[in-house]
């Protein structure tokens, strides 16, 4: 998978300096991805906004040590070996003032489950005395930085004349984490979900 860019982390205030920022996310397929960028050029994007941006999903965000990162790996694949792969369908854009501009993903089901699964990994941080883990049980797709946040009126009227309808599967999550503002995020570990049980739709009732 390609690495994923997206806005490093700076610490929050008051802190632990030795806490790392870390973000699970899955990535649209190939297709789906440059349909998403070719859209997203249409966005007038802030100028302070670095560049690279790549679309993504959120599936989760939290702190931890650098300690604690096998530990967290080790869960994180555990759950994801009993994930089944599942197709996300996005379907027309929507907006979150003041400044953020989506596709729309149809079914969150599936993002409810792993929500529901990855509760222990809060419980785990939690525990070891860093903050709740934030996990997204309703998420969207930004299709590029944020616009300047004077366009977003005109940009949000321009993509609801738009139409976007693509699907892809969800096969794998990425687990990312930064320490600075000064650096982009890297990839620490991938993690497989297990392929779809194709019986089911031949089964009998």
């Amino acid at each position: 998978m390609e690495r994923v860019a997206t806005q490093p982390y700076s610490h929050r205030p008051g802190l632990d300096s030795s806490l790392w920022e870390y973000l699970l996310v899955t990535t649209p397929d190939e297709t789906v991805n440059a349909k998403l960028l070719e859209a997203g050029r249409a966005l007038p994007v802030n100028s302070k906004k670095k560049t690279g941006f790549q679309p993504y999903i959120k599936v989760a965000e939290f702190q931890a040590r650098e300690s604690m990162e096998e530990t967290i790996i080790r869960w994180i694949h555990r759950i994801c070996s009993r994930q089944e792969s599942f197709m996300v369908t996005l379907n027309n854009y929507g907006g979150f003032p003041p400044a953020t501009i989506f596709v729309r993903i149809q079914d969150h089901q599936p993002f409810r489950e792993l929500a529901s699964r990855l509760k222990v990994i809060d419980e785990y941080v939690q525990s070891n005395s860093c903050p709740p883990v934030k996990l997204y049980n309703r998420p969207n797709l930004r299709i590029a930085e944020q616009p300047a946040e004077p366009d977003y009126g005109k940009a949000l009227f321009h993509y609801s004349q738009q139409d976007f309808h693509e699907s892809f599967m969800v096969n794998e999550l990425v687990l990312l984490k930064s320490h600075t503002v000064f650096e982009q995020p890297r990839q620490v570990n991938l993690f497989r979900l297990y392929p779809p049980d194709t019986n089911k739709k031949f089964s009998v009732a």
